[in-house]
């Protein structure tokens, strides 16, 4: 349970960044479900990648202390908005 943790961390924080980015960046949001959803794929993915670096994620964190729940949180809330971010411009790309 203890490695499963840090990823049900970052997919919720992803999905609170996606929709965090969703509503300030409104030319971008994709709706609450879009944000969600995209939010919670960015979380998953960014928070591997900070691992992978070295910078925190579930890949790096070897516990459950305040400093490595606190990186996880971060890995995965600026994955979900980075890919909300990176989606929405697709998105509005291919609209016009």
């Amino acid at each position: 349970m203890e490695s499963l943790l840090p990823m049900i961390i970052q997919l919720i924080s992803g999905a609170v960044g996606g929709n965090a980015a969703g509503s300030l960046m409104k030319n971008l949001s994709l709706g609450t479900v879009g944000n969600s959803i995209v939010g919670l794929l960015g979380g998953g993915i960014g928070g591997q990648v900070m691992g992978m670096l070295g910078m925190g994620g579930a890949a790096a964190s070897s516990g459950l202390d305040i400093g490595s729940i606190l990186s996880t949180v971060a890995g995965g809330g600026i994955g979900g908005g980075v890919l909300l971010a990176v989606v929405g411009m697709i998105k509005k790309m291919l609209v016009k």
